[in-house]
Parts: structure tokens; sequence; C-alpha cells
């Protein structure tokens, strides 16, 4: 029923949004997108101006995951959805293969998935509904992984998971049905933060990703990107959530610019994968995904940089009840199905 009525809530045209909310927030030069605003409207009749503010970690990952049927519905039909474990550093990894209706018998692409949630609360089922949809749009087939989450297991226990899945992964190709040419990773917020670790560590030997996908990553824990304290309060991810989600990930004594944490502020930059990097407009991630996208550029990475203005962070997961998030995340699909064609 909550599914139901954020759809249809949410799925109002931009003029009838107009009329029930009253123009949507504008922003350092940016105007929210009126779906996103009902959104935020019905969450906050639901008491949700954050997303872990006040809770335990328990809490907030038994939160999340009960989220999940509201903002995706009925899950997309898939012609293979498989359970598997890969070894890891510290034992076995669980994972996730997902492979559309009518894929291709030959090798297709694959893409490497590490979901989000700050590194605490992300698993398989709080992203199996953003899997699925870029296995069905993306020609990919898509493995996500579920790697070690703090505060249990603090960097840099996500980071080896992530390496050694990707390195899996690309001796497995043949198994997954996967292009061992074209195996690329990504991830949303914390999980692109580690897809980009992943391409950083893997420069200097063995196999390296075709590509590198990140939407609204975490690329700098040092701080002083602008749009965190912008965009602080009142669009979901506050920046008293990302203090709450660094500080269970990073352990104490940790120097936060370690480029594993911080990778913009890695000295080098080079060398490393085709990127392609989105944002959202009010996002306290937006200035530091960007500040990234231009290094690598600026170290003659071949990146494309997509703001999209007027959506809030987490947008990835949202494509079931907003338009808005539909649209952009097509657009995503599509560029990955580009860069790996």
């Amino acid at each position: 029923m909550q599914h139901w009525v954020a759809r249809r809530a949410c799925g109002l045209r931009p003029r009838t949004l107009r009329r029930v909310l009253g123009q949507p927030p504008r922003l350092d030069g940016q105007e929210l997108a009126p779906d996103i605003q009902m959104l935020l409207r019905l969450a906050a009749l639901e008491g949700e101006f954050s997303l872990v503010e006040g809770r335990t970690v328990e809490q907030a990952r038994a939160e999340n995951l009960a989220g999940v049927p509201v903002v995706c519905g009925p899950p997309l039909l898939m012609a293979r959805v498989e359970n598997m474990v890969i070894p890891g550093p510290a034992g076995q990894i669980s994972a996730r293969l997902y492979v559309a209706l009518g894929a291709s018998r030959s090798p297709q692409p694959l893409l490497v998935y590490y979901h989000g949630g700050g590194w605490v609360i992300g698993d398989l089922e709080t992203h199996d509904g953003l899997c699925r949809f870029l296995a069905e749009h993306s020609g990919c087939r898509v493995l996500s992984i579920d790697y070690r989450l703090a505060p249990e297991h603090p960097f840099p226990a996500p980071v080896e998971d992530a390496v050694a899945a990707f390195g899996w992964a690309a001796e497995h190709a043949g198994e997954l049905g996967a292009d061992p040419a074209r195996i690329a990773v990504g991830g949303d917020s914390a999980g692109g933060n580690l897809a980009a670790a992943v391409c950083l560590q893997t420069r200097d030997g063995g196999p390296q990703p075709a590509m590198q996908l990140l939407l609204y990553p975490v690329t700098d824990a040092v701080g002083g990107q602008a749009s965190r304290d912008v965009f602080a309060e009142g669009f979901l991810l506050t920046r008293n959530d990302m203090d709450w989600f660094e500080g269970h990930y990073i352990p104490d004594g940790c120097d936060e610019s370690d480029p594993r944490i911080s990778m913009m502020r890695a000295p080098d930059v080079s060398n490393l994968p085709p990127a392609y990097v989105a944002t959202a407009g009010f996002d306290p991630l937006r200035d530091e995904g960007e500040v990234y996208a231009s290094r690598m550029r600026e170290a003659g990475v071949k990146v494309a940089l997509q703001r999209h203005p007027g959506l809030i962070h987490g947008f990835a997961n949202l494509t079931a009840i907003c338009p808005s998030a539909r649209t952009a995340m097509l657009g995503i699909a599509g560029a990955l199905r580009m860069s790996l064609s």
C-alpha cells in the first residue's frame, strides 16, 4: 500500500505537484524535481528527516531493509537470479548474479556492483531492485557483492572484499557468462567509493576493470567540500548521517586521507579505467564526486560527468516511484551499455 501511494503521488504531473506542494525549493542555482519534492513530503509525514540520525546500527539496518518494498515494489523478472559465494580475504563473500530476460548466450559485459549504505547498512536485498534495473536496461550481467560491513568490519575490510570480488569475477568470467575484456565495477555512494578504490588498487598489477560507474560516490572523508554544508539537512542524507557513517567505518587513529578512503586525496589518479560519474544536485556528496571526476580528467582519464540537478542522494533506488529518478537511471544504464559495447 505504501508503495502504491508513493508511486501514485510522485507520479502526478509536475504542474499538479506544484499546485499541491507549491514551488519546489531552489538552492545553489538548482530547482528540486517536483516528484522528489513529493517524496520528501511523504518522508516527512512518516517522520523521516534523515537516514540514520538517532538510530543504532541495528535499527538503521532494519529500517533500511523495511523500506525496500516501499520504494521498489514488485521485482523485475529476470532470466536468472543466482545466489553464490565467492572466496574473500577473511572467508566467503555472498554475491548474487542477475541475467536479464532475452540475454544473449554469447559472453556479455559484466558489472561487478557494490551497494551503497555508508559501508554500514546496505546488503544484497536493499539493492536487489537497482541491480535488476541495471541488468534489464544496460545489456550487462550484474554481480552484486555483499562485502563485510562496519562497524563489525571497519576499513579496510570492505575494500579488501571489493578487490577480491573483482579479481574472482575476472578469473571466473566464463562461469558467469561474461566477456573477460568487458568487466566493469560500479556502485552507489559508499559502493561508488569502493568501486573507485578497486580501480586504484588494481592499477599497478593484475586485471583492471574495463570501466568504473560511480553514482554519487563518497570520495573525500577529510571534508571541506561546500555541498556537505549547503545540503547539510532537508534532503534525506544529512551531514550528520555522513558523520555517523564515516565514524563507524573509519577506525580511530586511521588517516582519513588514505586514498582507499578518500581517493580525491590520492597523489596520482592517472591510468585509471574510463569513468562515468553521476551526481545529484541536492546531495551533500555532490561536490566531492565532481571534483574527483575533474581530477581524473585532468590526469588523462576518460571521464563522463553528469549532474542531475533536481535529484537527491539515493535516486538510483527510486526508479519504481519517481519518474525523474527513472529517467536519470535509464540514461546511466544507456551510458553503461555504450561504454561496454
